[in-house]
């Protein structure tokens, strides 16, 4: 029965995404994201906000210039202090929450962090916020979907096409971000540097090997 249930849901989630027609939204010069028809907007001490109550959450996007003498961060690990930071602070803002499968993620060529925000007030009433962060030189960008625990899920195909709809620029690439991108450009991580250094070790043992049997073998004749 909770199989049933759980198949319609989706099946609810599908159909209205499809009929609440889906519009892309420009929040500002760069980035792009489709939201319900009957959107609200708004602008708040230069914060581009725009927002949306669907049959199943609420759902909001943020653009937050940065302050114009902000100073590009030099390396990932002070953008990861950053991402840190924010969602300390939102944390902070919610009483009896906490954050929960925080990740890295891509959107375009920018690093992104998820993760969701869950209250519970004690008596049962749990509450998520899904969050996708991007951070930039010029920019901040928040975008969420909050829904009640009890629909969770009901909203993924909801949640995913909104969070999938967001389009960046060309123009935004990862040194909007941090300045010191070597290890990006190279596409080489940690792991795969040590997998390449081991496999050339082995080969020169192997040729050393073949080397030296053939050294061997021409001395002995």
């Amino acid at each position: 029965m909770k199989k049933l249930i759980l198949l319609f849901g989706i099946l609810f989630s599908v159909n209205s995404v499809f009929s609440q027609g889906y519009k892309p939204v420009k929040i500002d010069n760069f980035v792009t994201i489709s939201m319900p028809q009957g959107y609200s907007e708004k602008d708040t001490l230069g914060q581009h906000i725009y927002s949306a109550t669907t049959n199943f959450g609420y759902m909001m996007a943020i653009a937050e210039p940065n302050a114009k003498n902000n100073q590009p961060l030099k390396k990932e690990k002070d953008l990861n202090n950053v991402f840190k930071k924010y969602i300390t602070g939102i944390q902070r803002q919610s009483p009896n929450s906490s954050a929960q499968n925080v990740r890295d993620t891509t959107v375009g060529t920018l690093k992104a962090k998820t993760f969701t925000l869950v209250t519970d007030d004690g008596t049962g009433n749990i509450q998520n916020r899904s969050f996708l962060l991007i951070y930039t030189t010029g920019a901040t960008y928040t975008f969420e979907y909050a829904y009640p625990d009890i629909r969770k899920d009901m909203i993924k195909g909801e949640a995913k096409t909104y969070f999938g709809s967001i389009k960046l620029s060309s123009d935004l690439q990862r040194n909007d971000q941090y300045t010191d991108t070597r290890s990006v450009s190279s596409g080489l991580g940690a792991y795969t540097i040590i997998e390449i250094v081991g496999g050339i070790l082995v080969v020169f043992v192997i040729v050393w090997l073949v080397f030296f049997r053939n050294r061997s073998s021409n001395e002995l004749a």
